[in-house]
């Protein structure tokens, strides 16, 4: 029976990852913050999948928090054998004049936690000789949008890199690169996105089954949707001066952005 971690497993494309996984028979172990909120979540996945739930509260950008959900991954009497980094939010403000605490939090949940859990997590699933791990980063990574695409940036290279680490171990390591996607992630950062187009929406089922779909091919950098494809690729050849020019606003007289892809 394989067993996934799921960090951030309450909303958007973390629970999603928790109902597919459990749809296709995998036990799990759910992380978030909103304890009250995971449990009511585990429970209604046991119900409808009869599959064994565990429940993880914690706040990742505390320190202590996390540590307790790297020594779940670390345990080898309860093996984890897929680890999906999926905790994540933004945060909406200019890095100049904006709160420092605040790109302080961000940064700890979307690089810090991915490292140390994923550095838990990888001894174990070498020494069996299987297992994996997506670390959800963005579209947002490709561009020059703040912080925040700065910390998916990192997510998308360290991703690439430690699957070269385990080459030839049967573990694999990939990087979920989304566009925007319908989830609560924009809604819970106060962000503004009602300009956005219909053809830039993601569905979170649809991108998770491409995920999945996308981990089983051994594929490193997962980007769904064939319209963040091809902005993925022209970010890749587009001249680097004009990738900054069309990432966003500057000045601090917008201090308002939209929404980062998520």
């Amino acid at each position: 029976m394989t067993t996934a971690l799921v960090t951030g497993a309450t909303a958007g494309i973390g629970a999603e990852f928790a109902r597919q996984l459990a749809a296709r028979g995998d036990d799990l172990v759910l992380v978030a913050r909103d304890g009250d909120r995971l449990q009511a979540y585990a429970d209604e996945l046991t119900a409808r999948h009869r599959v064994r739930c565990e429940v993880l509260g914690a706040d990742l950008a505390d320190r202590a928090a996390l540590r307790r959900v790297e020594e779940r991954l670390a345990d080898p009497a309860l093996p984890v054998d897929l680890l999906v980094n999926s905790a994540g939010f933004g945060v909406n403000q200019h890095f100049l004049g904006g709160d420092v605490d605040a790109e302080q939090a961000m940064l700890d949940v979307l690089v810090t936690a991915v490292m140390r859990l994923t550095h838990a997590a990888l001894p174990g699933m070498v020494a069996r000789g299987t297992g994996g791990v997506i670390n959800v980063s963005s579209v947002a990574g490709f561009i020059a949008g703040g912080s925040y695409s700065a910390a998916k940036s990192w997510v998308t290279v360290f991703s690439e890199s430690v699957d070269r680490q385990v080459a030839d171990t049967g573990v694999t390591v990939m990087a979920l690169c989304p566009g925007f996607t319908h989830t609560e992630f924009h809604e819970r950062g106060g962000m503004d996105v009602s300009h956005l187009p219909d053809w830039l929406w993601l569905d979170a089922p649809d991108l998770v089954r491409a995920a999945l779909a996308d981990f089983r091919r051994g594929r490193v950098v997962s980007v769904p949707g064939a319209q963040y494809k091809a902005i993925t690729t022209l970010t890749r050849v587009l001249p680097r001066p004009l990738v900054r020019r069309l990432s966003g606003v500057r000045g601090p007289d917008r201090l308002r952005r939209p929404g980062s892809p998520r």
